[in-house]
């Protein structure tokens, strides 16, 4: 007898099988989870320089893109060079070199500032922290001299707290950067275990942009070969959205909050803040938070400034004045013109997915929780309105703010509330009645002019 996939007691059989192993998995998922958590640590710190490589390739798409479309591209045609495979794989290596240099160039001037300025910075903030205490206490002094209860107590949680916070730099801080230093410096094993990495991931990133057509072909190809055509097309046009919402919205808050950091550097410069590569550097990284982000920066920003130099106020109110209209420019102009509206979620949305991802995995959450929970909503939204239109409804919104049911004659019909229907039934009377009105005035015009003739 010729076996038949289209069986349906093998489909049964493959059916309790699934269930069967399902079974097994959740249980030592349960049971054994952190065996099993241990294992997936092994297998990744393996294949890190693969995701490593992979990461990198993903995030350098965009350049790659750009440099081939808007430059590289343009000027073939200007040179008349004709599309070739040969002309393509050139474009390709001439615009994964560009792509690099850019990387390289960005890389050395982040590790330049770094060791230039900012790691200069937190030492003196350190060293000199005492000092900085001091003066913020002999201002306050001043500031509550009025005042003499509030002014002790004032006193005493400054010295509490700037105790902790001192502790804090000295044994937290500064002695576990120290203690990595010494660890990275002594450890050989380890340095060139993080180069290896590095560089193996490099070379995986160079191959994955090279070849990054053919990848998705082949993801494509796979696609289909395991499902329905129709289930297909739903799972390629699903990773293409999520594909846009995260590179749309993961590279443009990079890019945003780089020109974000750079025009807060040159406006510190011009304002002679203290500490002002530091300062540039928090508001840029803290920028990379939607919504939150401006404010996380500039909160601590702040309190550097007014601490290290609380004789003179206007420096802080300066900064103050500089960091809203910064974040209202970024907020209003430039943020929408590099983002657009990439994730299509409303400011409440917003806030929802920062404080739910944000509390359950810290500040990464935060950072990727806006797109994640974007392609969730638009998933959601999406079989909503499915099924909204397999009961022949409508799926716009706004048509079911006023409805408190629906009659089974179609989605045409929709009842109001009695009290809106008494609303509009009002309304409706005084517009008859402005047209009762407009037809009397017109009547009476015309009986008027008719007497004058």
């Amino acid at each position: 007898m010729k076996f038949k996939l289209e069986n349906k007691y093998f489909r049964w059989g493959l059916t309790a099988f699934l269930v069967i192993a399902a079974s097994i998995i959740f249980y030592y998922v349960v049971f054994y989870g952190s065996d099993i958590k241990v294992g997936i640590m092994v297998v990744t710190n393996i294949l890190m320089p693969v995701v490593f490589g992979l990461v990198t390739a993903y995030l350098l798409t965009p350049v790659l893109n750009f440099i081939e479309n808007k430059i590289l591209l343009p000027l073939c045609d200007k040179c008349r060079l004709h599309a070739s495979p040969k002309r393509n794989s050139v474009v390709r290596g001439a615009g994964i070199f560009l792509t690099f240099l850019l990387l390289f160039a960005l890389i050395y001037n982040l590790f330049g500032m770094l060791l230039s300025q900012i790691v200069p910075s937190i030492q003196n903030i350190v060293l000199n922290f005492d000092y900085y205490i001091n003066n913020f206490i002999r201002w306050l002094n001043r500031f509550l001299e009025d005042n003499v209860e509030l002014k002790n107590y004032a006193t005493r949680m400054v010295n509490t707290y700037s105790a902790d916070v001192e502790a804090w730099l000295n044994n937290t801080l500064f002695t576990t950067t120290s203690e990595l230093v010494r660890r990275v410096s002594l450890s050989v094993i380890g340095v060139l275990k993080v180069l290896w990495n590095f560089i193996i991931g490099l070379i995986i990133s160079v191959y994955v942009l090279a070849g990054k057509e053919k990848f998705a072909g082949q993801a494509k190809k796979i696609t289909y070969a395991l499902f329905e055509k129709n289930t297909a097309n739903i799972i390629i046009r699903n990773f293409r959205f999520t594909h846009r919402t995260f590179i749309g919205f993961i590279g443009g808050k990079i890019v945003d909050s780089l020109i974000i950091g750079i025009l807060c550097f040159i406006g510190t410069a011009v304002l002679h803040t203290p500490y002002g590569a530091l300062v540039s550097v928090i508001v840029g990284v803290t920028n990379v938070i939607p919504f939150f982000g401006p404010y996380l920066g500039a909160i601590p920003s702040i309190i550097l400034i007014f601490v290290v130099d609380p004789a003179h106020p206007l420096n802080c109110a300066y900064f103050v004045v500089f960091i809203v209209i910064l974040q209202q420019f970024d907020g209003n102009f430039l943020g929408p013109k590099i983002l657009g509206n990439s994730t299509g979620l409303t400011g409440f949305w917003v806030i929802f997915a920062i404080t739910l991802f944000g509390g359950l995995f810290g500040v990464p959450g935060m950072i990727v929780g806006v797109p994640v929970f974007a392609v969730m909503y638009a998933a959601i939204k999406s079989m909503v309105n499915a099924a909204l239109t397999k009961k022949n409804m409508p799926y716009e919104t706004q048509k079911y703010m006023r409805v408190e049911k629906i009659d089974e004659q179609g989605f045409h019909d929709f009842v109001q509330r009695p009290a809106e229907r008494k609303k509009w039934a009002r309304m409706g009377k005084r517009k008859e009645n402005y047209k009762e009105t407009g037809k009397r005035a017109e009547t009476n015009s015309r009986q008027n002019e008719e007497r004058e003739d």
